[in-house]
């Protein structure tokens, strides 16, 4: 049966338009690197996309590399460590701490991470962390679109032109906007999500606006 958190999201994304069992290995594997409650929702629900692709539950072990390519050199680093549990069809990674529970994300698109002081904090107690989880399942469709120069989102106009993403697609501009491309619907691609930010990493760093992270009062907590 689905708690309260999963139908409200399930109610603002439909159900699942694609879907893979999760394997048991799969589930034993990240308990205790990841809150049971994520576990608990792999093993009822799947990794899964959700609102024709806009949205997916994914699996960590396939974002391993990008996860540590997009946070080196960057304080996180030393705060806790991060696994991709989802990503939308415009390479928005969210990300979840071992520690911290699901506190951070990587806009790849616009090269910027997005992390606030007051959700780094370490979680001493399991429900803490899986509060994270049943919070983050609170997103709205609006927040895993992505506007254009216009303020116009992007996504319908982006299935409609280029089609359903796989499990592994997104859709990514060319060029891409650290080489001064604009967030146009003509120059959206359909591409492999792996190789598309593996690129884009490589084009800067990215950029942490907005989070004023104190280090040494979060290693200290």
């Amino acid at each position: 049966m689905r708690d309260e958190a999963f139908e409200v999201f399930v109610e603002e994304f439909g159900e699942a338009t694609h879907r893979v069992d999760v394997p048991f290995a799969a589930i034993e594997k990240w308990r205790g690197k990841l809150p049971n409650q994520l576990l608990t929702y792999w093993q009822a629900e799947g990794w899964c996309g959700y609102a024709n692709g806009l949205f997916w539950i994914v699996n960590p072990d396939e974002y391993e590399d990008l996860v540590d390519e997009w946070l080196e050199d960057s304080p996180l680093e030393q705060i806790d460590s991060f696994h991709a549990i989802g990503r939308t069809a415009f390479g928005k990674i969210y990300l979840c701490g071992e520690t911290t529970g699901q506190s951070v994300s990587i806009n790849c698109a616009t090269h910027a991470v997005f992390a606030l002081q007051r959700d780094l904090k370490r979680k001493t107690d399991t429900r803490s962390l899986d509060i994270s989880i049943q919070a983050f399942l609170g997103l709205e469709l609006n927040e895993c679109d992505l506007d254009d120069e216009a303020g116009q989102p992007l996504f319908e106009h982006a299935l409609k032109s280029l089609g359903p993403l796989a499990a592994d697609e997104m859709y990514g501009f060319e060029p891409a906007i650290a080489l001064g491309g604009k967030m146009h619907l003509e120059n959206l691609r359909k591409v492999k999500l792996d190789q598309h930010l593996t690129i884009l990493r490589q084009l800067a760093a990215p950029t942490m606006p907005f989070s004023k992270i104190d280090m040494d009062k979060l290693l200290n907590l």
